[in-house]
């Protein structure tokens, strides 16, 4: 798509690194940009914050805090009292899929992000989905995001008056280094990101899966992770 339209894409946007730079191509792509933030009541909440400085950073034109209290239902180190897992070899990473995976959670975000692009117009969900270098979560992979295209079709006004909804994934085959490097690419605001699973307030930890992923693709991307660690190395 060249230059701005008046076609508007909904981002879910975390406030992490991922979401961010997908919300950075949506930019590029020349959407108006509203941007949907889930409150699930998650232990990294300190995200949310981010996601809102993520929005105004990149001009969005809406910016969406839903509160979804997932930590009714647990299941995860995310949302219950269960630990996070520490300093895992990427051996160990790809070989289940690990505690921090919150049940049903993108699929619930989804539809949140659905229900956003039918109130406001939108066609398109950009969506920060990656296989690359992940944590083995189900619910980010191809298979995944057709399956939810398929309900949406069926499922929804939009899609029953022709206004398909699609959902796009413009990092699911990228690596972390990749992601960094098209993020900086777009002058994405990868300083205002936040990735940890379990932040010592508003430091990350810097041994958690997600902490350990990011800070290897900054390293191979050669250049300096912006945030802040509570580790010096």
């Amino acid at each position: 798509m060249d230059g701005q339209t008046s076609e508007r894409a909904v981002v879910l946007a975390s406030g992490g690194l991922d979401s961010t730079v997908a919300a950075a191509v949506a930019r590029r792509d020349g959407y108006l940009l509203t941007l949907l933030t889930i409150d699930y009541q998650q232990r990294h909440a300190v995200e949310v914050h981010c996601a809102k400085r993520v929005a105004e950073a990149l001009g969005a034109e809406q910016h969406l805090v839903v509160k979804v209290d997932l930590r009714a239902i647990g299941g995860s180190a995310l949302t219950d009292t269960v630990e996070v897992p520490k300093d895992r070899s990427e051996s160990e990473r790809s070989q289940d899929i690990p505690n921090t995976y919150v049940p049903s959670r993108n699929l619930i975000f989804l539809s949140l992000a659905a229900a956003q692009a039918e109130a406001v117009g939108g066609s398109v969900i950009y969506f920060g989905a990656n296989v690359i270098d992940y944590s083995g979560y189900p619910d980010c992979g191809p298979e995944f995001i057709k399956a939810v295209e398929a309900v949406l079709r069926i499922g929804t006004k939009a899609g029953l008056t022709g206004r398909q909804i699609e959902i796009r994934a413009p990092l699911l085959q990228l690596s972390k280094v990749d992601i960094i490097r098209l993020g900086l690419a777009l002058s994405a605001p990868l300083h205002l990101t936040h990735s940890c699973y379990d932040p010592a307030g508003v430091l990350a930890c810097g041994h958690c899966d997600s902490c350990l992923i990011r800070r290897r693709g900054f390293t191979e991307a050669g250049v300096v992770d912006p945030i802040q660690y509570a580790v010096s190395s």
